[in-house]
C-alpha cells in the first residue's frame, strides 16, 4: 500500500506523527470502455474548450470564478488556508462511536506511526479500546477540509471520513405513509419478524455475488460457451393484505 496523507495526530500537547493508508479497496470489476467497431481502448481527454486542443495534466491549474473572472489557486494558497489542518489531525473531543449516525460515514484509512511516535500511538489506542470512545478532528486532504473520527479497529488506528451536517439533504421533500395506519395487529407481527430474522452481524457472510456471477459469465464467454444462469423465481403473495403476508413470512422462515 501507498501512503495517501502524512502528518500528525493531536492528542493534547502529545503529538503523534502517521502515516495514512486507504483501508477500503473496491470489489466490483474494473471495466474498460471499448469502441463496438474494434474493441479500441476509449480514453478520456482534457481539452481546452477554446483552441479544442488537449492540455497537459501538468498544465492544468485550479481556479475559482468571482465575478466573471477567474482567480487562479496554487498549492501554496491551499495550505495557507488552514497550515494547521494539511499536516495535523487535531482531536477536537472524544464521542461515544454508536451516537454518530451511519449516514455520515464515507471512507476510511488506517493510521501507522513514524518511528519516533510509536509509544504515543499504543497510548492513544489503548486509551480508545480502554475507554470504549472515538476522537473527533479535522483535517485537510486533497484540498478539502474533512470531519474524521479517530477509533480503533483490530489494535489499529483508523481514521473514518464522515461527512458535515450540511452535506446530508433534508428529508423533509420525501413522502412517507403515516405511522398510525399500522394496526397493534400489524406491528405484533412484523416485531415478531423482525426477531425471528436477528442475529449477531457477521460482516464474512457477506459476499458481492454480483461481481462473481458476472465474473463467471466473462470466463465463460471468453472460452465460447455461455453460463448457467439463475433464473430469478417471481415473489408472489397469495393474500393481498399486510397481515396475511407477514404471517406466511413467519411461517416461511419457520419452515
Amino acid at each position: 500500500m501507498r501512503s495517501i496523507w502524512k502528518g500528525s495526530i493531536g492528542f493534547g500537547l502529545v503529538n503523534i506523527p502517521i502515516k495514512l493508508y486507504s483501508a477500503v479497496q473496491k470489489s466490483n470489476l474494473d471495466l474498460d470502455m471499448l469502441d463496438q467497431k474494434d474493441h479500441s481502448r476509449i480514453k478520456f481527454q482534457r481539452i481546452n474548450e477554446s483552441t479544442r486542443k488537449e492540455v497537459p495534466f501538468d498544465k492544468i491549474v485550479r481556479g475559482y470564478l468571482l465575478n466573471d473572472n477567474y482567480v487562479i489557486l496554487d498549492e501554496q494558497d491551499f495550505a495557507d488556508a488552514s497550515p494547521e489542518k494539511t499536516k495535523m489531525i487535531e482531536l477536537e473531543n472524544f464521542v461515544d462511536i454508536q451516537e454518530i449516525n451511519p449516514i455520515y460515514y464515507e471512507t476510511s484509512y488506517y493510521a501507522e506511526p513514524e518511528t519516533q511516535g510509536k509509544k504515543a500511538y499504543a497510548l492513544l489506542l489503548k486509551a480508545l479500546i480502554q475507554s470504549k470512545k472515538a476522537g473527533v478532528g479535522r483535517f485537510v486532504l486533497r484540498s478539502t477540509e474533512n470531519l474524521c473520527v479517530i477509533h480503533p479497529l483490530d489494535e489499529v488506528i483508523t481514521v473514518t471520513k464522515i461527512r458535515f451536517q450540511e452535506e446530508i439533504r433534508s428529508a423533509e421533500v420525501i413522502k412517507v405513509p403515516a405511522l398510525d395506519t399500522i394496526s397493534k395487529k400489524e406491528l405484533d407481527v412484523g416485531m415478531a419478524l423482525i426477531k425471528q430474522y436477528s442475529s449477531p452481524f457477521d460482516i464474512s457472510s457477506f459476499k458481492d455475488e454480483y461481481t462473481n456471477e458476472l465474473l463467471k459469465i466473462i470466463k465463460a464467454k471468453a472460452k465460447g460457451k455461455r453460463a448457467t444462469v439463475k433464473k430469478l423465481k417471481p415473489r408472489t403473495a397469495t393474500e393481498d393484505d399486510l397481515y396475511s403476508q407477514l404471517m406466511q413470512s413467519l411461517k416461511s422462515k419457520g419452515a
